[in-house]
């Protein structure tokens, strides 16, 4: 089988009035953690606005928790390409690509919260078709070595170059987020790179949505002679995994409503929205409209193994970083993921369990032997007791 990927999506989500500097180190520790558990990827969000989401740069956030991880690879989830100039956002990664030995990923969208884009004069109609723009000075500049000309609603270009070429051979991982509109899907099909559906399990038509990302992105590719991988397609789930259902519900009372009511009440962005009055009609939401999995390993496995057969295959699993538990039960709950479901998609769980089960049926002889062996050496050492005399 195809080793499926594991990671988080840490946008992040904490509730507004807390202490932010003890949220970020929080933040810090959980990517940590999950290079300790062998996760294999963790993206980092952008918002300016709202009082939750509170990275505003996740190139920095990247930075240091490069210096706190060995192995597990860091995107940014996403750059909110739109706000930028192009020229920087490719300087930034490339940078980061060096520092981090090739550990990067850059991930783009257009912006999700219409109250960031605001503050800079753009409405959501501005910023997606600024991210087509964008995404292509990026891509040219990445590519290549021409230099670039070009003008935009936001920023002029002129003979813009990268002094510096990317440390990952021929380019790390590039990924465009994609929610509810093709424009995601449209983009990545276009210059062949990978796909970071966020929302699809959220929509209505939930898994339906999965199919018309991949249609939209082999339609793209075919029109434009580029080629898409299925490896480089990531899709984002909501999980809090315990040893019992009864655990898991019980440890989520400690924040889903919060999260709820974020994208209810606070968070003008309406492809989020999510249903439930209270702290059980929100279980009952995730667990029954299918965009989630709250309760045991098992539950959890069983929720990824629908993600692949609806979609027919993806590359890599991103739980979306929340703080419906406390730590502990946080941490627990990627602990418990790393433990039981991981290894049943990446060809790890059989081959121990077919050396028990083989084990087990040859037990019955080979403890025969072992009795027989200890039975020869006790008769031999007798013996030579016997004849010592």
């Amino acid at each position: 089988m195809t080793r499926l990927r594991f990671g988080t999506f840490l946008a992040p989500f904490h509730p507004a009035g807390e202490n932010p500097t003890s949220a970020l180190q929080r933040d810090l520790r959980l990517v940590q953690h999950l290079d300790d558990l062998g996760y294999d990827e963790a993206w980092i969000g952008e918002h300016h606005s709202a009082g939750s989401e509170i990275i505003a740069s996740p190139e920095i956030f990247i930075a240091a928790a490069a210096e706190r991880t060995r192995h597990i690879k860091l995107g940014t989830g996403v750059t909110s390409l739109s706000y930028h100039n192009p020229l920087w956002v490719a300087e930034r990664m490339v940078l980061l690509d060096h520092l981090t030995r090739g550990r990067i990923m850059l991930g783009v969208g257009p912006g999700s919260l219409p109250t960031d884009s605001a503050m800079i004069g753009l409405n959501p109609t501005d910023t997606r078709e600024l991210l087509e723009e964008n995404l292509d000075i990026v891509m040219r500049l990445l590519r290549g070595d021409e230099p670039v000309n070009a003008t935009t609603r936001t920023h002029t270009l002129v003979d813009a170059r990268l002094h510096l070429r990317p440390y990952s051979d021929p380019l790390f991982d590039v990924a465009v987020a994609a929610v509810a509109s093709p424009t995601g899907p449209r983009l990545a099909g276009r210059y062949g790179v990978g796909l970071l559906s966020i929302g699809a399990t959220l929509t209505k038509e939930g898994f339906d949505a999965l199919a018309h990302h991949w249609g939209v992105m082999e339609e793209r590719a075919g029109a434009y002679g580029t080629a898409v991988d299925r490896l480089k397609w990531r899709l984002v789930g909501l999980m809090h995994i315990a040893e019992t259902r009864e655990q898991a519900y019980k440890d989520v009372e400690h924040g889903i409503e919060q999260w709820f009511r974020y994208f209810q009440k606070v968070a003008a962005f309406p492809q989020m929205a999510v249903a439930g009055g209270d702290v059980r009609e929100m279980i009952d939401f995730v667990n029954e409209a299918g965009i989630g999995a709250i309760g045991t390993p098992d539950d959890a496995a069983a929720q990824v193994q629908k993600l692949v057969d609806q979609s027919g295959g993806f590359g890599a699993m991103l739980l979306m970083a929340h703080e419906w538990a406390n730590p502990d039960a946080t941490r627990r709950s990627y602990e418990l993921i790393a433990q039981h479901v991981m290894p049943r998609f990446q060809g790890q769980a059989q081959a121990t369990l077919d050396a028990k089960a083989r084990a087990t049926e040859t037990r019955e002889g080979h403890a025969e032997q072992q009795n027989q062996a200890v039975a020869h050496m006790t008769e031999k050492y007798q013996k030579e007791l016997v004849d010592r005399g």
